[in-house]
């Protein structure tokens, strides 16, 4: 499974609120909502949320294996 748990911490040390990235990046409620209850996002959305933070990959998302 996919988890956007690291997403949250980058946001935090780079002191940026789901409010700016609505406001000021035109990210949307909806994907809010998907990365909050980690549902599938494009490798599009993934790319413009490293960019908007200024990271990694590995900051936005990490792979949890089932059990």
């Amino acid at each position: 499974m996919i988890s956007y748990e690291p997403l949250y911490r980058t946001m935090k040390e780079k002191n940026i609120s789901t409010y700016r990235l609505i406001k000021e990046y035109k990210i949307s409620r909806s994907l809010l909502d998907r990365l909050k209850h980690n549902k599938p996002i494009s490798t599009v959305t993934l790319n413009d949320l490293c960019r908007i933070l200024h990271c990694r990959v590995e900051d936005v998302l990490v792979y949890v294996e089932e059990t």
